[in-house]
C-alpha cells in the first residue's frame, strides 16, 4: 500500500533555522519525528545564494501532522496573524508547553495563553475546557 500525503501542510518559512526549529519542536511533542532533509544545489544559485550542499527543507512531523521547514532567507518573518493552538488536559501540561515553547522567546509576547517562541513563530497554549466555555 502506498503512503499517503497529507492534502494539506503547513510550510514554515525560516531564514536559516530550519534544522534546528524541526529538532526543537520535535524534542518537546511526544509523537513526533524529523523525516526528509534536502540540501541546496548549485541550481539557481544566483537566486536564492545559498552554499550548495546546506539544508533546504525538513519535513516533520508533530502529533500527527506534518511540516516542511524551508530555509528561504531573510525576506519574510513570522507574525501573529497565524498561530498554532495546542489544546491542553491540565495545569500539568499546559505548564509543560509553555515552559518548553516560551524558552528563548520574545517575554513581552508570552501573555494570556499566546506566546512567541525563539524562531518568532506564535503559539496558543490552552486548556481544552476553554472552547466549551
Amino acid at each position: 500500500m502506498k503512503n499517503k500525503i497529507q492534502k494539506i501542510t503547513t510550510n514554515l518559512w525560516f531564514d536559516s533555522q530550519a534544522e534546528e526549529a524541526a529538532k526543537f519542536y520535535t524534542s518537546i511533542f511526544e509523537n513526533s519525528k524529523i523525516g526528509r532533509i534536502t540540501s541546496y544545489g548549485n541550481e539557481g544559485n544566483q537566486i536564492h545564494g545559498k552554499t550548495m550542499g546546506s539544508v533546504m527543507t525538513v519535513e516533520f512531523e508533530l502529533e500527527g501532522q506534518t511540516f516542511v521547514a524551508l530555509n528561504g532567507g531573510p525576506q519574510f518573518k513570522f507574525t501573529e496573524a497565524i498561530s498554532f493552538i495546542i489544546h491542553c488536559e491540565d495545569q500539568k501540561e499546559l505548564d509543560y508547553y509553555w515552559g518548553k515553547l516560551s524558552e528563548g522567546g520574545d517575554e513581552k509576547a508570552q501573555v494570556c495563553g499566546w506566546l512567541k517562541d525563539q524562531f518568532g513563530v506564535s503559539w496558543q497554549i490552552i486548556p481544552e475546557s476553554l472552547t466549551e466555555m
